[in-house]
């Protein structure tokens, strides 16, 4: 076995170290929902995405904020005075809100495997706003941080 097989073979055994624990990169796609019709009796639903990408195993975690909204459910985009309801989900189904844990909220968490370092994970942020609200036309728009933990 070559001195490079060796190390390798070292590391895999004994872990990484945790410096290189800290070596992660991420990144965002917004949500966009387009045009909402106050009349439309189904929801209006999009997605978006974060993405990650490890340079060694570790563990992770994707919380996101409530936005400019008190509670998680439900967040509130706003155009002046005006609020408009929706919200984020972990699941395709969309029946868990995606936060940070708190109040019966749901956040993404994974382990990066020896296999998957380096590797870009993307993970869908499925959005959804409620039918039938009674707002004026306009844009509406809502910051939510997403924090990754790792």
């Amino acid at each position: 076995m070559s001195r490079i097989g060796r190390l390798i073979a070292l590391i895999v055994a004994l872990g990484w170290p945790a410096a290189a624990a800290a070596q992660c990169t991420v990144g965002s796609t917004g949500v966009s929902f387009g045009s909402y019709d106050v009349f439309a009796a189904p929801p209006r639903d999009s997605t978006g995405s974060v993405s990650y990408q490890c340079l060694a195993p570790l563990s992770i975690q994707i919380t996101l904020s409530p936005g400019s909204a008190a509670t998680f459910a439900p967040r509130k985009m706003v155009k002046g005075a005006e609020r408009l309801n929706y919200n984020f989900y972990v699941d395709a189904g969309r029946s868990l809100i995606w936060g940070d844990g708190a109040g019966g909220t749901s956040f993404y968490s994974a382990t990066v495997s020896v296999f998957q370092v380096g590797t870009t994970v993307n993970v869908t942020v499925f959005g959804r706003i409620p039918p039938r609200q009674d707002v004026s036309a306009g844009t509406y728009s809502d910051t939510v941080t997403a924090t990754i933990n790792f």
